[in-house]
């Protein structure tokens, strides 16, 4: 690997000494003296490495390497261009799209009976929330139950690009003016796709989830874009709408 293209010495610092995730570090001054360094651009450096998720600095415990999270890396630039305007949430859907159909065979193989058992618990706790009294907005339960069809999948850049989806899509508010009709369809869908999964139709269950993406579509525009006077949002418990 062409090392000479990681732009930062104190990462390349980092392999070239194979610090592994959960190593304490050396004094700053000890790095400094081996790079060659002043501390002060070693600080810089390590700032960086520190909001990719790659190095943390805690009181008594010092500095320490931390595993490598995708995610980390993407959300800051995912966010910024959406926020821009330079990309848009759609452009991202896409390919999250792309990627949760990519790796299905992959990632439903590898699931076990306990989280077979912990996709059908999501389901009903989602419905719980969406027929109770007040109703409850299953967001959380959304993201986990997606997170959990491919948590057993060995690849980061894949478990990094669907992380920061999910932050995105929360972040973006994708949902804050959708209608009850949409939650219960996206329901449905679910639970046919976990039935499915249960049963051990992979190919049904891809299937079913090639075609919920499409509810997507049917949302309104965004809360940011809709004006407030041509709205008819659904509260929620928190008086908030979606």
């Amino acid at each position: 690997m062409q090392l000479a293209r990681l732009d930062s010495q104190f990462l390349r610092y980092l392999i070239d000494n194979d610090i592994p995730p959960g190593q304490r570090l050396p004094a700053l001054n000890d790095i400094s003296l081996e790079m060659g360094i002043s501390v002060g651009k070693l600080r810089e450096q390590m700032e960086v490495a520190r909001k990719m998720g790659l190095v943390s600095a805690r009181p008594r415990l010092g500095i320490q390497r931390e595993p490598f999270e995708f995610s980390q890396m993407l959300l800051d630039g995912v966010l910024f261009g959406l926020a821009t305007g330079e990309a848009n949430f759609e452009q991202f859907s896409q390919l999250r799209q792309v990627v949760e159909a990519g790796f299905w065979d992959q990632a439903v193989g590898l699931l076990t009976m306990t989280d077979k058992e912990r996709l059908r618990s999501l389901v009903a706790q989602a419905w719980e929330k969406l027929r109770g009294e007040p109703i409850h907005l299953p967001n959380g339960e959304h993201r986990d139950l997606h997170l959990t069809i491919f948590a057993r999948l060995n690849n980061p850049f894949v478990q990094g690009i669907l992380d920061t989806y999910w932050q995105a899509y929360e972040a973006s508010e994708m949902t804050r003016f959708a209608s009850y009709t949409y939650w219960t369809e996206v329901w449905t869908y679910h639970e046919r796709i976990v039935d499915a999964l249960c049963n051990n139709d992979f190919a049904l269950g891809q299937q079913l989830l090639v075609e919920h993406f499409s509810l997507l579509k049917s949302l309104p525009v965004t809360a940011v874009e809709r004006p407030a006077e041509h709205t008819q949002p659904f509260p929620t418990t928190k008086g908030e709408t979606i």
